[in-house]
């Protein structure tokens, strides 16, 4: 099951065809799907999770909570929807695009990727290239 939730007042539009590809990039690493929640947010809700759980003091887009077993994957991903309109500004890409990087990030962190090195964040990015394709495959 995947949920979408909102802390602010964005609102995730074609939530059926995201779920869809959700489903369709977790098939594809030969998971499966337990319980997936995104929580979409400001940046000082997030920034408060990140001070509370991680002793981190930064804004960031995104925070995964992993709850996988196994390659049953579940999880709780929390998005500030002011860093991705941020971000998609810095990187000149639309803020639908950059939405749908930061889902897939997330979705790949449960997934067992990781992003702390640079040849971790190569293959990340690799891996976002190659899932963000899914997307545009007929449902």
């Amino acid at each position: 099951m995947i949920n979408f939730y909102g802390e602010n007042d964005f609102e995730l539009e074609n939530e059926n065809d995201f779920s869809r590809w959700i489903e369709k990039v977790i098939y594809s690493e030969e998971k499966k799907l337990d319980e997936i929640s995104f929580i979409f947010c400001n940046d000082e809700y997030l920034h408060k999770i990140n001070l509370q759980y991680l002793n981190h003091d930064t804004f960031t887009d995104i925070i995964s909570f992993d709850n996988t077993v196994g390659n049953l994957l579940g999880g709780d991903i929390f998005i500030s929807t002011d860093r991705v309109a941020e971000n998609a500004m810095d990187y000149n890409v639309d803020f639908d695009e950059e939405l749908k990087r930061v889902i897939i990030h997330g979705v790949l962190h449960l997934c067992g990727y990781k992003d702390k090195s640079e040849s971790e964040s190569a293959l990340m990015r690799q891996k976002e290239n190659e899932k963000m394709e899914l997307f545009h495959v007929e449902q």
